[in-house]
């Protein structure tokens, strides 16, 4: 094991530890691949999945082999029309467990999550009967400011220009704080704790995963 790896460990347990204080239950993997050895293990089939934008989810390859079993999958990429899109807002709104990653982890414990429609972390707040997130350590910030700064520095640039966003993070790779049409950082939400017990897990990977 490598001596970043090694650190990754050790920073992941303690989180782990602050984590379990916040009623929120955490694990931690060494890779994706071991990830994905262990983590059906947690969902019962015929459960209904569904999930957030998210580019860790697709590093993973989680989504991919969820569709290759036996869930109820809710799709929002499915929907044609705007009944069918409130359909599946509705049917994520009641969903068995829906699927996440975090924008960056204090060493604390608390989730820090900016969104543009809100659509993400109002399910992380109220809803789903269990919400998973996947983090990757590259995420993990120090406090509560630091992973506002690195929110907005770090991972709205690059996803600005993924989306083809018209704002001043996408053109200059620096958070312009702006109030424009396409800005992604309409909503900033600090989950300090779960107010159900164990309803939110976190696994933590350690490798790089999404922005």
């Amino acid at each position: 094991m490598t001596a970043k790896k090694t650190a990754y460990e050790i920073t992941a347990k303690t989180i782990i530890s602050n984590l379990a204080k916040r009623n929120i239950e955490g694990f931690y993997f060494s890779d994706k691949e071991q990830l994905m050895n262990q983590i059906f293990s947690y969902l019962p089939e015929q459960s209904s999945i569904s999930w957030g934008g998210s580019e860790t989810l697709k590093e993973i390859g989680l989504l991919d082999q969820l569709k290759e079993k036996s869930y109820h999958l809710i799709d929002r990429a499915n929907a044609v029309t705007d009944e069918q899109k409130r359909e599946l807002i509705r049917d994520t709104s009641v969903c068995d467990y829906f699927f996440m990653s975090s924008n960056a982890i204090t060493l604390d414990g608390e989730l820090l999550n900016i969104d543009g429609t809100g659509n993400r972390i109002s399910y992380l707040m109220y809803g789903p009967s269990h919400v998973f997130l996947f983090i990757g350590m590259n995420k993990v910030v120090s406090d509560v400011d630091s992973g506002i700064a690195r929110i907005r520095n770090m991972a709205c640039p690059p996803n600005a220009v993924r989306l083809n966003r018209k704002t001043p993070c996408a053109a200059t790779g620096r958070c312009g704080d702006c109030l424009s049409p396409d800005c992604m950082c309409n909503h900033m939400l600090v989950t300090r704790r779960c107010g159900t017990k164990d309803r939110i897990k976190v696994f933590l990977v350690g490798e790089e995963l999404g922005y």
